[in-house]
């Protein structure tokens, strides 16, 4: 069978590049840090979801994608695709990294609906699919989750691609989260704002601020209007969808510890809050804040700063909460405007 063009099958995807999925306006790249430019040319969060029909054997991806060095000690894993289905992991298949390839991942006799997480790491852009024996469909189109954040979004330490929190939750859910994560950054750049508000998407997340400690030091007054200015621009290309704020996570060495400007990530954290609840206070009623201080613990963390698999866990199923809670997700419960809503820790 001749293979079939990618993009009715891409999800998480934000912008396109060309045929590579980008998570920043390929237009605007010129008003972001460098460090973030770069950072968004890798397609995090990008998959390819299908529905077999029964009888279907595999699907075959043809990609090109980044080649580790010779010397790379995790050369062999570079190139891993992962079969998912629901909430299962039904498979993992890791191919011989080359600048072109094809991979084979074989499929349940049964059919269903699928997704194939990517090796996000080497810029993987899918260049065709097609199915061995039976047939392939593009997967049902789910509402469009924006999550933008740091490194803990974009998924450092999880394990696997599809093990962050926003791919975590998303599932649960039942979202296409876009993940708009970026290590180093999210200090509350404004032109990624005016990005979000061009962004197609049903329901928004931000969870940025622990890079405003130290990364970029910010004071707690700083970080109040830098946070009140980021929403007030999101707002201005989605006036009425529904956004939820997560406020910084643990991080045992900041929270007492005075950056350059003198702010422990405690005061930059109060901050942060004290915003939302103003900006509900004025009327926002789309609004919704999640603290995030009592989500994990030190047992959480796998250096200090990023989650483990199990931090990444517990930050999804309090991200899972927080939306049905607010009524943003889900049916038959009434969202209160201007929730501020509890912690939650325990599983999906």
């Amino acid at each position: 069978m001749s293979w079939l063009e990618p993009a009715p099958f891409l999800r998480g995807t934000a912008w396109l590049d060309g045929d590579r999925p980008v998570r920043a306006d390929p237009g605007d790249l010129q008003r972001l840090p460098w460090d973030i430019a770069e950072r968004a040319a890798l397609p995090i969060g990008v998959r390819v979801e299908f529905t077999a029909a029964p009888g279907t054997r595999a699907v075959e991806l043809r990609y090109r994608a980044a080649v580790p060095h010779p010397g790379d000690e995790l050369r062999a894993l570079r190139h891993g695709f992962a079969l998912w289905q629901g909430r299962r992991c039904l498979a993992e298949v890791f191919a011989e990294p080359a600048a072109e390839s094809s991979v084979r991942i074989g499929l349940p006799p049964r059919g269903g609906e699928f997704a194939v997480h990517l090796p996000e790491g080497q810029a993987p852009v899918v260049r065709g699919l097609r199915p061995l024996g039976g047939a392939l469909a593009p997967a049902p189109r789910r509402p469009r989750w924006l999550v933008h954040g740091d490194s803990i979004t974009e998924g450092w330490w999880s394990t696997r691609p599809a093990h962050s929190w926003p791919a975590t939750a998303g599932r649960a859910l039942g979202l296409d989260p876009v993940n708009l994560g970026f290590a180093g950054g999210a200090r509350g750049e404004l032109p990624l704002a005016e990005h979000l508000a061009r962004l197609p998407g049903e329901l928004i997340t931000l969870a940025f601020g622990t890079n405003c400690w130290a990364a970029v030091p910010c004071s707690a007054p700083l970080l109040y209007e830098t946070t009140r200015a980021f929403v007030t621009l999101v707002r201005r290309g989605h006036p009425g969808t529904p956004l939820l704020l997560l406020s910084p996570v643990l991080r045992p060495a900041a929270e007492r510890t005075g950056n350059a400007l003198g702010a422990t990530l405690a005061e930059l954290r109060t901050a942060m809050e004290e915003a939302v609840r103003d900006l509900v206070a004025a009327g926002d009623a789309r609004l919704a804040l999640l603290p995030g201080r009592p989500l994990l613990g030190p047992e959480d963390l796998a250096d200090g700063l990023h989650p483990n698999d199990r931090g990444h866990r517990r930050i999804a199923a309090a991200v899972a909460r927080a939306l049905r809670a607010a009524g943003f997700v889900g049916r038959g419960t009434p969202r209160a405007p201007g929730r501020v809503l509890p912690g939650a820790r325990g599983r999906l």
